[in-house]
Order: structure tokens, then C-alpha cells, then sequence
């Protein structure tokens, strides 16, 4: 690793708080949560994601953060003073946020193109065939580009170009001020869009599909899963970002108070995303005259063409419209800036850049990948698989194996544990280490399992099977290659600094 200048820090424990919940608080949280939660069992769904948030979200963040503070580097820098092999997971890390900011960014351009639309109501009578056909060109054929879209182009630059001007200008200047502006106005836009929601007719009907309880649903394994998997892929943990950002948190920071702030203000997000949306539906519901599971959707479908079609039946259909799409770019943007600064990170870590031109080169790359791919009219096959295998068999995988690393191959938790109880305010008993050596373990294995027998009996979405081993598996399966071989690349030539050698003699003492 090259030579490094003096590291940024947050400049208050909120601008920490405010960019840990940004990066948090995403897409998922508006369309996935709800969805998930009326699937499995509506209000008995809330019991296992309470546990699951408490044996496996705030355990992750706890020990993402204390690694991140510890070692002060990007996850490759930090997992490389954990031990020198680990340092392919976070390479590993990183090419699964290069992934991800690719497709993520473009679901923001959509975003803004809709709220532009919600004006007008562009979309007609057809909102799903507006949407697949003359807004994103969509080919018949998945995998198949013969077309550019300069409609998706233009605002995806946009969103790319200000993602790096908030980049550039550093944690302090840019990161931490832009979330503190972002999250307050994305909870009071949401706060109105609730408001809003619960004054239609139907509401009730939706809140009542959403959060009445089928207690049965709770011996079904898939919905534990299911309820793990939601607090695993809301909460930014798996991918680096946590190390990340805490790796310029000052060494006196308060660790488990701040996991615990930051993963319930998440949960509390999730919770009134679901009020806003099923509200919502159920005015759907009540004026088509059916009932709430033949209008409910997630995803996409749910953003842009679920939302869309209520839009043109309700009363101040597009002062709704424009609040809900802002609030999905707001939203979004702050957890892609979040992505986005673990590679920036690393390429500083390990080149030795100054932050602009680390910013410029990493941005460039991204920003070309990320047009290229999703501005043609295959755009929404290849972010559809994209995000399925990189989610899947990515972030899920990494987080699993940075897991066993940590607990089982070098047991190191308890000085972890020693390290965040010196300075928190609230302290970690064995209760962690379960949760982290045991619990957390033995569910991401399960998940995985449940999900590869899933993807064995039939293929996802009914592509075909050449499109998603190229397009999904491919991508999931590079993700990793690309890590080992950045590792590889990396320890050419390169010698431990003082830190390191330190944390070898910490280990050996």
C-alpha cells in the first residue's frame, strides 16, 4: 500500500450518523421493505425482522464499524491488517460496489426522467407500456442491444455528475454536508407523502393488508429467511461501505450507540415507507375495485408502474408524484455516494491519490461502464440480473465469508469487542459474538442454499439460461476474480507500513 496523507475525519458524530442512515436508507426501503413484509405474514413479519435486526443488523454494523475505526482504511487496507489474505475480500468489496453503482445510478436517472413526467402525467392510460416502450426502448429479446437511449443518457450523466462534485469535495465538505441536508428533506418529504396517503379513500385497506398478522406464517422457514435477508441488504452491511465510512470516524468514537442510531432510524424508514405505499395501494385497491395483493408489487414494477397508474386517479396526482420521485432520487443518491466512496477509498489507499483525481478516475470508469450498459435498450434485462446474482451471490457471499474469517478462521472478536467496548457507551457482551460466530453464520449459509436450490429449479424471471450465465452468474462470479486478482496486483512490489506491522505484533502477543 502506498503512503497515505493525513486522513479525513467526520467533522461531528451527526455528519457520521447523517451519512451512515444515507447510505442505509436506499430504493429498498421505499419499494422491497413493504413488499416483503405483506408476503410474509404482514404484522407477524415485524417479529422476526426485530430479531433479525438485533442478532444480525446491529451485531454487523458494530463490528463493520470497529474494523473501519481500528485499522483507518478502505476494506481492503483494513482487512489486509486483519491478516494478509483477508485482504481479497475486500477487493472483492469493492469490484461489488463498482457493480452495483453501475445499475444503481441508473434507476436515479429513471427517478428523474419520472418526476419530470409526473407533471404531465406522460405516461397515459398505459403506464407498463410507456415505461418498457417509449421511455426505455426496451428490446423484445433480454441481452439483445441494437439501440441507444439518449432519454435515459442525458440524466444519467446528470446523476453521475453530481455524485462526483460530492465526492470530490471531500467527507467533510461533501459527503457529510450533503447528507445533512439530504436526510432531513427526505423525511420530511416522506412524512408529507404519508400524510397524503393516509387522506385517500382505501387507505385503510391497504394498512390492514400490510400489517394484520398471519401468525402461521411464522413456522415457515422462508419467512425468517426472508425477514434476514431484508435486514442484511438495507442495512449497507456486506459490501464495505460501513468499514469505509468509519474508517474516518475519530479513535474516541462512540461505535455500538451509533450502530444502534443508525439501524433503527433505518427500521423506523422502512416502517413509513410501508405506511406511505400500502396507504397508497389501497386507494389503488378501492378505486379499480379489487382487492390489495391484484394491485401490490415491489421493485420497478412498483416505482415505475404501480405509482405512475395511481398518480393519474388521484386527487393532486402530481404534487404525489413529484414528491414520491424526489424522494427516490434523494434517497438513492445518498446510499450511491456511499458506494461509490469504498472505491474511491481503496484507490487512495492503495495508489496514494489525492481525492480529486481518485475521485475523477474512479468516477470516470464507473460513469462509462454505467452508460454504456443501461442507457441502450437492453438497459433494464441487464439491471434486472444485475442486481439479482450481485445481491444474491455478492454481497450475501462476502458478508458470509468475511464472517467465518473473522470469527472462525482468526477469532479475533473478542479484540474486536475489546477495541468498540473502550469507547461506546453501551457495552457488547457474548451476545455478540453468538450472533456474529453463530446466528448470523448459519442464516447467510441458509440463505444461500434456499436461494442456489431456487435458481437450480428454474431459471430467474424465465431468461435463458445462456443470458444468465453471461449476464447474472458472469457478473456475480467476475466480481470475485476480480478481487482475487486485484490482491494479487496490489502486493506486487508493495511492503507492510507501520500499521500493519504493528497489528502483526498486536496479533502475536
Amino acid at each position: 500500500m502506498a503512503e497515505q496523507p493525513q486522513r479525513e475525519q467526520w467533522g461531528s458524530r451527526l455528519g457520521f450518523l447523517m451519512a451512515a442512515i444515507g447510505s442505509a436508507i436506499g430504493l429498498g426501503n421505499i419499494w422491497r421493505f413493504p413488499a416483503v413484509t405483506y408476503e410474509h405474514g404482514g404484522g407477524a413479519f415485524l417479529v422476526p425482522y426485530l430479531l433479525a435486526l438485533l442478532t444480525a443488523g446491529i451485531p454487523l454494523l458494530i463490528l463493520e464499524y470497529t474494523i473501519g475505526r481500528k485499522y483507518r482504511s478502505s476494506p481492503p487496507g483494513a482487512l489486509r491488517q486483519l491478516a494478509r489474505p483477508a485482504e481479497a475480500i475486500g477487493w472483492w468489496q469493492v469490484a461489488i460496489c463498482f457493480v452495483v453503482a453501475t445499475y444503481y445510478a441508473a434507476i436515479l436517472a429513471w427517478a428523474i426522467r419520472y418526476t419530470g413526467f409526473s407533471f404531465t402525467q406522460a405516461w397515459g392510460d398505459d403506464p407498463e407500456g410507456f415505461l418498457n416502450n417509449e421511455f426505455l426502448n426496451l428490446n423484445e429479446t433480454p441481452g439483445e442491444v441494437s439501440t441507444f437511449v439518449p432519454g435515459v443518457a442525458w440524466p444519467l450523466i446528470a446523476v453521475w455528475v453530481l455524485t462526483l462534485v460530492i465526492l470530490g469535495l471531500g467527507i467533510r465538505r461533501g459527503i457529510e454536508r450533503a447528507n445533512i441536508v439530504f436526510i432531513p428533506l427526505l423525511v420530511a418529504f416522506f412524512l408529507v407523502l404519508v400524510v397524503r396517503a393516509l387522506t385517500l379513500d382505501g387507505a385503510s385497506l391497504g394498512l390492514d393488508a400490510l400489517f394484520s398478522p398471519d401468525w402461521g406464517k411464522l413456522t415457515d422457514g422462508g419467512v425468517w429467511v426472508a425477514a434476514y435477508g431484508q435486514i442484511f441488504f438495507s442495512l449497507s452491511v456486506g459490501f464495505g461501505i460501513m468499514i469505509t465510512y468509519a474508517s474516518y470516524l475519530h479513535r474516541k468514537s462512540d461505535l455500538t450507540g451509533s450502530a444502534m442510531v443508525a439501524a433503527f432510524a433505518n427500521s423506523s424508514f422502512e416502517i413509513l415507507a410501508g405506511v406511505a405505499v400500502f396507504a397508497t395501494l389501497g386507494f389503488m385497491a378501492m378505486d379499480a375495485g379489487v382487492g390489495v395483493s391484484q394491485v401490490s408489487s415491489s421493485g420497478v414494477g412498483l416505482a415505475f408502474v404501480a405509482f405512475p397508474a395511481i398518480i393519474s386517479e388521484m386527487p393532486m396526482g402530481a404534487f404525489f408524484g413529484v414528491l414520491f420521485f424526489v424522494s427516490l432520487v434523494i434517497a438513492g443518491l445518498t446510499s450511491l455516494i456511499s458506494i461509490v466512496q469504498v472505491i474511491v477509498a481503496a484507490v487512495q489507499d492503495r495508489t496514494g491519490l489525492r481525492r480529486v483525481p481518485a475521485v475523477l478516475s474512479v468516477g470516470g470508469a464507473v460513469s462509462v461502464v454505467s452508460v454504456l450498459l443501461f442507457a441502450n435498450d437492453s438497459g433494464l434485462y441487464f439491471l434486472d440480473v444485475s442486481d439479482r446474482f450481485i445481491n444474491q451471490y455478492g454481497i450475501a457471499l462476502a458478508g458470509l465469508v468475511l464472517l467465518i474469517t473473522v470469527s472462525w478462521g482468526l477469532r479475533l472478536l473478542p479484540a474486536l469487542q475489546r477495541n468498540a467496548d473502550a469507547t461506546s457507551s453501551i457495552g457488547l457482551g457474548v451476545w455478540w459474538r453468538i450472533c456474529l460466530g453463530v446466528i448470523t453464520p448459519v442464516v447467510l449459509t441458509w440463505m444461500m442454499v434456499d436461494s442456489l436450490i431456487g435458481e437450480l429449479d428454474e431459471n430467474y424471471e424465465g431468461y435463458s439460461t445462456s443470458f444468465l450465465l453471461w449476464g447474472g452468474w458472469s457478473v456475480a462470479v467476475g466480481a470475485l476474480l476480480v478481487g482475487v486478482l486485484l490482491t494479487l496486483l496490489s502486493r506486487r512490489g508493495s511492503r507492510p507500513r507501520s500499521s500493519e506491522r504493528g497489528s502483526e505484533t498486536e496479533r502475536t502477543h
